[in-house]
């Protein structure tokens, strides 16, 4: 994709500023946002996200256009799937209602920051040994099986040995206080409990990139759109936890669609390292031309409809125990 580096890096500094306003509108006023703030910030990420695309569509053409969408998509839907985690870890450690756009926040800063350094090193990889995508195809595959079939396993959160480490040796006070990370309590300086629940966001910030930097690569090799595309994803995700707030449960099939769409795309990275194969115990070393190869637009595809069949699915059977109760209620 052949792009001006001043636009790429005015695109940047546009979502810094972004992102720096909305660091400076909750360092000014902690609150909880309210449904009509949350909606719009939602809608304002979303549109501007869908903006940034026929942009790419007018300057690099429709293909390059497509591997941005689906990479945005699915990275949206991995983020929203993440949700349910920090759902989790608010709970567990109790972090009031008007602190948690603030966790959240911080958040998804430091997932911006690990996912910038794992698309560097993943770019660097791919560029000297495109076998890294077996392993990436490899991976994918087996946390699509995990997520299938192992989800409900693994969300409730347990402590990890960073977390368990930092109870034990840290003085930490009893309140979240203000909200800061220090606060005075009987003339003694001590953390409030908001440092734990940061390393707790932070650790689980370090495995979500895992999915979802690998799943990327499958859909488009280029950095800046890999980029664009998490920095977008994460951008309108704190609204998003708030307007959506006790509808995450009712997405009952998500985990199911997301591994059908982590399972597809590592299909297709093991497919794409087969048609540029060097390793020498494959084919002599030399490509497997008779592999299908899977255009960005089935890709696009695949995405949008299992993500729309997820959705309906998922509030068909919500709607099916209410309905139960009406009536069961109305026999009575």
């Amino acid at each position: 994709m052949d792009l001006s580096p001043w636009l790429e890096w005015g695109v940047l500094g546009t979502l810094f500023v972004l992102l720096a306003f909305d660091v400076w509108v909750i360092g000014r006023r902690p609150h909880e946002p309210s449904i009509r703030e949350s909606t719009l910030g939602v809608v304002g990420y979303v549109g501007i996200a869908l903006i940034f695309g026929l942009g790419i569509w007018w300057l690099a053409g429709g293909r390059y256009a497509g591997e941005f969408y689906a990479g945005w998509l699915t990275e949206y839907s991995l983020s929203v799937d993440n949700l349910f985690v920090f759902l989790v870890i608010m709970s567990r450690f109790k972090v009031p209602r008007v602190f948690q756009q603030k966790v959240l926040l911080i958040g998804i800063i430091l997932a911006l920051v690990l996912r910038g350094l794992f698309i560097a090193a993943g770019a660097a990889a791919i560029e000297r040994f495109i076998w890294v995508f077996f392993l990436f195809g490899g991976f994918l595959l087996y946390t699509a099986w995990n997520l299938a079939f192992h989800h409900e396993e693994e969300e409730d959160f347990k402590e990890n040995a960073l977390i368990r480490w930092s109870r034990r040796l840290l003085p930490i006070s009893k309140d979240f206080g203000d909200g800061k990370l220090r606060t005075h309590q009987n003339g003694k300086r001590l953390w409030t409990p908001m440092v734990v629940v940061l390393i707790a966001i932070g650790t689980t910030d370090l495995l979500f990139a895992f999915d979802s930097i690998p799943a990327i690569f499958g859909l488009t090799r280029e950095p800046f759109l890999i980029f664009t595309a998490n920095v977008f994803a994460l951008m309108g995700l704190r609204q998003l936890y708030f307007l959506l707030g006790g509808l995450l449960d009712r997405l009952v099939y998500l985990s199911v669609g997301l591994a059908f769409i982590l399972a597809f795309i590592g299909v297709k990275l093991i497919l794409e390292a087969l048609h540029e194969n060097t390793l020498p115990f494959i084919n002599g070393g030399h490509e497997v031309s008779w592999v299908p190869e899977v255009p960005i637009w089935l890709s696009l595809v695949v995405i949008i409809g299992t993500l729309a069949v997820t959705t309906l699915a998922s509030l068909w059977r919500s709607r099916r125990p209410a309905r139960d109760r009406e009536l069961t209620t109305a026999e009575r």
